[in-house]
């Protein structure tokens, strides 16, 4: 069996598709169902079970949870609103629920991948493995710079594979449910459906118009990365997991009005909320995923516009 949770969500998802594309379909699914209409990401999908994440928690605490022999625990479940102030909440359902996974993973020798962030970073310009760059300017980004922290501070004692993946900004198919924190290029494309303008916000920490730089990554790219993992038991550690190469959110409009052979940007006001706690620039340094042996490829921000677009432009 392999156990994914957040498996109805963006990333959760994407991972069952790609365990299922090689072969796999002993599947436990965890997740919360509160937001029903999740269900679309599993409907195409092969799972063995599923399990509402609370009772999952529940279970892996009072080490009732029996099951057949786990080959993997890919951990994807968490609050990821990056505007979510609740502290209380997040800590609960990113930090402590994390620890339990991850000591049940070591007491049952299971290989634990989990979803770290770009977060942790904040307004660094050097992202770099490294304490010295982490710098959270938000709740979320402190949860897992937390339990990152965490896990350096057993990793040389653990038995088993730990390895925390810090996504950078992931676009791609099965996030129509995040709202407010899907990915710019579906907010952008569905501006495109409704009119002919597609906005972003005006300049801000020193950039231009438009001009923020983030590393987007395509999700199948982060489907990949997990599955490689899994495949090479021996990679442990923390590692960031975007292209390396920072593109304007101008790059991804034009591509956007590329893909629609029409249309054009219209700047709007910075919003007040997010100033202080918003990143104008992020680029992974990829060097600790290269050494330790991933060489793929990765998808160029034009081909997964493109690819992402044509999925979203398709009549169901």
């Amino acid at each position: 069996m392999i156990i994914v949770t957040g498996g109805a969500g963006f990333i959760g998802s994407n991972i069952i598709q790609a365990l299922n594309q090689q072969g796999f379909d002993n599947i436990l699914a965890v997740d919360d169902l509160t937001n029903g209409h999740k269900f679309h990401n599993l409907a195409d999908l092969e799972i063995a079970d599923y399990l509402d994440y609370e009772d999952f928690q529940q279970r892996v605490r009072s080490g009732t949870f029996k099951g057949e022999s786990i080959k993997a625990l890919f951990h994807q479940g968490a609050c990821s609103t990056t505007t979510e102030w609740d502290g209380r909440y997040m800590m609960k359902i990113n930090y402590d629920y994390s620890k339990d996974l991850l000591n049940f993973c070591e007491a049952g020798n299971i290989p634990f991948i989990y979803a770290s962030s770009a977060a942790v970073y904040g307004k660094s310009n050097t992202f770099k493995e490294q304490r010295l760059y982490e710098t959270p300017i938000n709740v979320y980004g402190y949860s897992k710079f937390l339990f990152d922290q965490y896990l350096r501070r057993r990793i040389d004692q653990l038995k088993t594979q730990v390895v925390g993946l810090r996504y950078f900004n992931v676009y791609g198919p099965r996030e129509q449910h995040k709202g407010s924190m899907a990915s710019v290029a579906f907010h952008l494309n569905n501006q495109m459906l409704e009119g002919n303008t597609v906005r972003l916000f005006e300049g801000c920490d020193h950039y231009g118009d438009g001009e923020q730089v983030r590393d987007f990554i395509y999700v199948e790219d982060i489907a990949t990365v997990n599955l490689w993992f899994m495949q090479n038991p021996q990679t442990r550690g923390i590692f960031n997991l975007g292209t390396g190469q920072a593109r304007s959110f101008n790059a991804v409009a034009e591509a956007v009005l590329k893909f629609h052979g029409r249309g054009s940007i219209e700047y709007i006001p910075f919003p007040s909320h997010l100033k202080g706690s918003y990143q104008s620039f992020t680029q992974a340094d990829m060097s600790a995923l290269r050494s330790a042996g991933y060489s793929h490829e990765f998808t160029s921000l034009e081909q997964g516009v493109q690819r992402y677009l044509s999925i979203l432009n398709t009549p169901d």
